[in-house]
């Protein structure tokens, strides 16, 4: 068994600090589910676990079976078992889903030798997911919709099959159908392959086929509630201002940061524009 061990982490984005002493331990062939409103610091928590640069740790510890992952890069996180479903899966055009695990099988290899059975593995998840064979031939997530990325996501993970998944809202844009292939697929790998799953989520829908050993409330950038699956029927009834009136909370999210204007979303001017009005050119 193997075990993630967050503890007291604190994390901070453009020097504003959003978690504030975040701890848990997830073991393998666990489902633990995270549950909050916006804003109170969930995707922080995937992005900082995971290791994105601009998300400054100030204080705390994030370890699988005792080895710090903190400072280190993403890559290396991820050889040491660590595996994230974002919210919005990236596209890689002319690159396919086969090339992608491959070489992340070839990278944890200790001979860095690729397994002959890739292609294999992939077309069987494909058809476990119902994920079409087109999509195995084009680039990853090239023009899918939420649902075929989430699909391709889960078909990623099951391929890799690293000791735990962070699932950042993986419900989030997913049918009726979607959701429940998803879901299942991850819970059978909880007892497949012992994968432990830390599913961050705003609904409860996702917990009746995804079912969680233990259920996380985090508020304002820490973790304020935790329990068994009926503290997720709980916040169904009485909603996240009912959960934070129980607990005497004021505030439940994170005072947002002023982002850095981004250079690239001012509209533009071509030099056709600029000449075609002028009389004497």
């Amino acid at each position: 068994m193997s075990v993630l061990k967050v503890h007291d982490l604190h994390a901070s984005v453009a020097g504003h600090e959003i978690l504030r002493g975040v701890s848990f331990e997830l073991r393998t062939g666990e489902v633990h589910a995270v549950m909050g409103p916006n804003g109170s610091g969930k995707s922080t928590l995937t992005h900082t676990l995971l290791g994105r640069d601009d998300y400054t740790v100030t204080a705390g510890s994030v370890t699988i079976d005792g080895e710090e992952l903190l400072g280190r890069p993403t890559w290396q996180r991820a050889q040491a078992g660590l595996f994230a479903a974002m919210q919005y899966p990236v596209e890689v055009p002319g690159v396919r889903v086969g090339d992608l695990v491959g070489a992340s099988l070839r990278s944890r290899a200790a001979d860095g030798v690729l397994p002959d059975d890739v292609d294999a593995r992939v077309a069987a998840e494909a058809r476990r997911l119902g994920v079409r064979e087109e999509f195995l031939r084009r680039g990853v997530n090239d023009e899918f919709s939420g649902g075929e990325k989430k699909r391709l996501e889960t078909l990623q993970l099951a391929v890799l099959q690293p000791k735990f998944a962070v699932l950042d809202e993986i419900d989030s844009g997913l049918d009726v159908d979607a959701l429940r292939d998803v879901a299942r697929r991850v819970e059978a790998m909880t007892t497949e392959t012992g994968l432990g799953v830390l599913a961050i989520t705003h609904y409860a829908r996702l917990l009746t086929e995804l079912q969680p050993d233990v259920v996380h409330i985090m508020m304002a950038g820490r973790i304020v509630a935790s329990g068994g699956p009926e503290l997720a029927g709980r916040l169904e009834a009485v909603g996240y201002e009912g959960i934070a009136d129980e607990l005497g909370i004021e505030t439940m999210v994170v005072e947002a940061p002023v982002e850095p204007e981004d250079p690239f979303s001012k509209q533009t001017t071509s030099l056709a524009d600029i000449l075609k009005d002028r009389d004497d050119l």
